[in-house]
């Protein structure tokens, strides 16, 4: 489980919807590349990115369930999107709308991930917000994270099941 060195503030950073933050990564998730607009928003320089894990920008608040989620969709080659709250590297934090891939090379094999993100629409994030606390929950009642992580991934399928919805088809319902 990753350890924070940063301690979250409760100060948000916004990004205009023209805004577009991009990056890459490797098979491990170690950052390849990050545009401009990623480095400006969490706060960090090309040099202190390129080399670590994505998990870098990773905010305490997102449940580690929908985490998984996304590793599990793209590294089966498929396409994911979700709203993801970031951390910048003073502890500021900010919502995204992430559209992530898998990359692949010439044989059609998976060589990296590409992520593109857009500023969300706030509307929707009071929503996720709320969805994020309860599964963090869930996954903090277990001594074992791993327990806890599966424990919110039945109720995060239990809340798409409700809704007869596939968690995509939630988040474009919003």
């Amino acid at each position: 489980m990753k350890q924070y060195t940063v301690q979250p503030t409760r100060h948000e950073q916004t990004f205009s919807a023209n805004d577009i933050i991009v990056s890459k990564t490797d098979l491990k998730g170690v950052i390849t590349y990050a545009n401009e607009t990623f480095l400006h928003i969490a706060g960090y320089t090309e040099e202190e990115v390129l080399g670590k894990p994505h998990s870098l920008i990773r905010h305490p608040d997102m449940p580690h369930c929908v985490f998984d989620l996304m590793r599990s969709t793209i590294k089966q080659g498929e396409e994911i999107f979700a709203y993801v709250k970031n951390m910048c590297k003073n502890g500021d934090y900010y919502w995204v709308f992430a559209h992530v891939t898998p990359t692949f090379n010439d044989a059609k094999q998976i060589c990296g991930y590409h992520s593109n993100r857009r500023a969300p629409e706030r509307s929707h994030v009071k929503l996720f917000e709320e969805i994020y606390a309860e599964l963090r929950s869930e996954e903090r009642r277990h001594q074992d994270w791993r327990k806890g992580m599966e424990a919110a991934s039945q109720l995060l399928m239990r809340k798409l099941s409700d809704r007869n919805m596939a968690y995509d088809e939630f988040v474009f319902s919003v």
